[in-house]
């Protein structure tokens, strides 16, 4: 049986030292009363820093309004900021319609259009090239490197075989020469593409190789002199000189 032991009072003196003032402490069992603070002091601030809210001014700020940008495209007026800027690759000169058209005109070797090629461009030859050297590691060649050498060689090669001829009327720039070169690259890339599938070191191979050669030659020839000035009365140098080029390359398919 529990035993029950009474709690002496505890007397505090009160501020004026007066110990007549007396102040029991409450009994266990009754609990503390607590009183809810009045609306006038809910938005008073307290003595802890941190603690010090107002849940007026934060309800009244509850509502969510997104990052503002300085001449944001959001904008309800900025939706034709995209549609006012040129495509990615007009913006890198590449015109891929330009290339297509030139890539049909070296594909016809008895009309060729040489005004297409007076806007000489590196895209068509590169993406020429590119795939030249992806049949060749297809065969089991890597020759990357030696293709965009070579290319550089042969182009600085006809610049100069062309300008000696010419003289100082002569009006074919470097630029334009690695043009036409890489472009009449096409029926090389066309044969190294077929000769995946024909006999090495066959009679076939052989002919096609010469075909192809020539197409490459003729197509080169006519635009030298077609758009470069006194081409006309060197074409059979001319012709040598592309005929020398590409059967250059055409070794790299056979070999």
């Amino acid at each position: 049986m529990a035993r029950e032991f009474s709690v002496p009072p505890v007397v505090f003196p009160s501020n004026d030292g007066n110990p007549s003032v007396q102040s029991q402490r409450r009994s266990p069992n009754v609990a503390p009363s607590f009183q809810q603070p009045s609306p006038a002091n809910a938005g008073a601030s307290t003595d802890i820093p941190f603690m010090s809210f107002d849940i007026g001014s934060a309800s009244a700020s509850s509502s969510f309004s997104g990052p503002v940008f300085a001449g944001s495209i959001y904008a309800p007026g900025g939706a034709s900021f995209f549609e006012e800027e040129p495509p990615l690759l007009e913006e890198l000169g590449i015109n891929t319609r330009q290339i297509w058209r030139k890539t049909k005109s070296i594909l016809n070797p008895i009309r060729v259009n040489a005004s297409l090629h007076e806007d000489a461009d590196l895209s068509g030859p590169f993406l020429f090239l590119m795939a030249f050297g992806l049949f060749q590691l297809l065969a089991g060649k890597l020759h990357f490197g030696i293709i965009l050498g070579w290319v550089t060689v042969v182009a600085f090669f006809l610049y100069v075989v062309f300008n000696m001829l010419a003289g100082r009327n002569g009006n074919l720039d470097l630029y334009r020469c690695v043009s036409l070169i890489g472009y009449c690259m096409l029926p090389i890339v066309i044969f190294s593409g077929l000769a995946l599938v024909l006999p090495q070191r066959g009679v076939a191979i052989f002919a096609m190789e010469a075909a192809f050669v020539l197409w490459s030659t003729r197509t080169c020839t006519k635009l030298l002199v077609d758009l470069a000035s006194c081409g006309d009365e060197h074409r059979g140098l001319l012709a040598y000189a592309c005929f020398l080029i590409y059967a250059l390359f055409s070794l790299l398919v056979i070999f």
